[in-house]
């Protein structure tokens, strides 16, 4: 008899939990950093004003990847086959994100190293393809999971990937990339709007409320898309959430909608979609009406619910495949062991409340308004 209080179920559902949680607040924390990257060229004019944004998000940009890396772990340490398919199947696009995101640092550590208008315009365009290119891609990879992505399994669980980088840019993957481009952008300019003052702010104001409602408009012609022109998966035979994993030893079937299967079974689910919507119009409104704190809560909590859309539409699968659709990754046959499962649990209710008081001080601790003039009194400045 296990010694394990929580059985191997509710242990496969508490990680899919985690991995939600962990995606969502890269996307929230890290966004930050992404929006205001992309939107560097454009919302600052002058060299003063792109020097006040880069010191908006520099002094935290390193501690908010901490979500990214904790994300790419859960999935490695909790669900080993998704993490060998995902990242081997969509290496190219993983290393176009790396590389983007490599541009970060050094981008801010030489952008005011050289007082020279040529030099520092050639920094500002790296750091907005460090912020848009991620932001775009990370959405692409998201509508081609929905999708399903070309791999199969042989008898030994071996996984064989028959796509390629370019099959990745659909029209319906393209149009995810989209959305996810518009909520970052709009949490972007929230940060912008909240932390600055004056001309730079107004022009986020304006590039925000533009962004939240194209956002709006984009995310709802993508449900319309999940709904009428693609199909979903939905798996046909008994499913045993303890039994040991065996992603070929299911039959899974395709029908139009399918995605949408959950939110009949589970009404609740449609508080994914609700929060999406309303987090995007209530940065919007918060933008023109200029609060704050209610702007940037409501962009987060639209990040929030578009992640949460994605995740809840796509229960219990993991990565669909779309050439052979029975040896699919669920979430009941892509895990760790059971005492994997729980090890990782009880290390992760420990250290998880370090990094969110840590992290919570450390906004405390870099609040305020930035402008130049803060910025001539720190020596530290970017």
């Amino acid at each position: 008899m296990s010694t394990i209080p929580l059985d191997y179920e509710t242990l496969r559902l508490i990680w899919w939990l985690l991995l939600g949680i962990l995606l969502t607040g890269f996307a929230i924390m890290g966004g930050r950093d992404l929006g205001v990257g992309a939107l560097l060229p454009f919302a600052a004019r002058t060299d003063a004003e792109r020097r006040v944004l880069l010191n908006v998000v520099g002094p935290t940009w390193e501690g908010n990847q901490v979500w990214l890396i904790l994300g790419g772990g859960a999935i490695f340490a909790a669900f080993p086959p998704l993490y060998a398919v995902s990242f081997s199947g969509f290496y190219l696009a993983m290393i176009v994100i790396l590389l983007a995101l490599i541009l970060r640092p050094v981008g801010f550590k030489f952008r005011s190293k050289i007082k020279d208008d040529r030099w520092r315009a050639t920094w500002d365009w790296v750091l907005f393809v460090g912020g848009f290119v991620p932001a775009l891609i990370f959405g692409v990879a998201v509508g081609n999971v929905l999708l399903g992505a070309p791999f199969h399994l042989d008898d030994t669980m071996r996984a064989f990937y028959t796509g390629n980088f370019f099959m990745l840019l659909t029209p319906f993957a393209l149009l995810c990339g989209l959305v996810s481009l518009g909520m970052i952008v709009t949490q972007g300019a929230a940060v912008i709007a909240g932390r600055t003052t004056g001309p730079l702010a107004e022009r986020a104001r304006t590039y925000g409320s533009l962004a939240g409602i194209v956002t709006i408009l984009l995310f709802a012609l993508a449900g319309v898309w999940i709904a009428f022109g693609i199909d979903g998966y939905a798996i046909t035979s008994a499913v045993d959430g303890n039994a040991a994993i065996n992603p070929l030893g299911k039959s899974v079937t395709l029908t139009r909608g399918g995605w949408l299967a959950n939110y009949e079974l589970y009404p609740w689910m449609i508080a994914g979609p609700v929060l999406g919507f309303a987090g995007l119009a209530g940065a919007v409104i918060g933008l023109q009406a200029r609060l704050r704190l209610v702007t940037l809560l409501a962009s987060s909590v639209a990040i929030a619910g578009i992640v949460a859309t994605a995740g809840l539409s796509l229960f219990p699968f993991l990565l669909p495949s779309s050439t052979v659709p029975e040896a699919s990754l669920t979430l009941w046959d892509a895990s760790s062991s059971h005492l994997t499962l729980f090890i990782m649990l009880l290390v992760t209710v420990f250290f998880l409340p370090i990094i969110l008081l840590y992290t919570a001080f450390v906004f405390r601790v870099m609040r305020g308004t930035v402008s130049t003039q803060s910025l001539e009194k720190n020596p530290n400045a970017y």
